[in-house]
């Protein structure tokens, strides 16, 4: 699995655990693991910039997801899965910060941050919320792999809970 994570928004971020969590969801989703991934941290401009441009909204956003092959994972009875560009992941620190000090589990910015890599990657894979049947299932699977990634880790303590609406 290609994952590249460049860090352009002036603040330190655990930028390995990123890189990890991102492997493990793809992993686990049974994406190609010759397909690429990108992953860029940027501040609360940078972020406020594409989520106007990109979603008509305003204000900065926790993270952005901008899919490029539209891969989605293999089915159960499918051999192998398609191998390609899964697009870019946006995180933005500052606006993760800001939600795990609101958080009920009391998780930091780098929980928060995990977390949201595991929402983007679902994203990207075709999963959405809108809908209360979309976000069961979205949220419910985030929940297993950020879980199932803090076990493998030896992480105790409350996963962080989704924040992101």
């Amino acid at each position: 699995m290609s994952i590249d994570v460049n860090n352009e928004s002036g603040r330190e971020v655990e930028e390995q655990a990123i890189l990890d969590i991102a492997r493990y969801a793809l992993t686990r989703m049974r994406i190609h693991p010759l397909s690429e991934l990108s992953v860029i941290i940027v501040d609360t401009e940078a972020m406020e910039q594409l989520h106007t441009q990109w979603m008509d909204l305003p204000g900065p956003t926790d993270v952005m997801s901008f899919p490029m092959d539209e891969l989605r994972p293999p089915g159960k009875d499918d051999d192998e899965p398609p191998q390609g560009l899964l697009g870019d992941i946006v995180l933005c620190p500052e606006v993760a910060a800001r939600q795990a000090e609101q958080a009920p589990t009391g998780h930091t910015m780098d929980e928060e941050l995990q977390l949201l890599t595991v929402h983007g990657v679902l994203h990207l894979l075709g999963y959405d919320h809108e809908e209360p049947g979309e976000r069961a299932e979205m949220f419910g699977l985030q929940q297993a792999i950020v879980d199932g990634w803090r076990d493998e880790h030896g992480l105790t303590g409350p996963s962080p809970a989704p924040t992101v609406t």
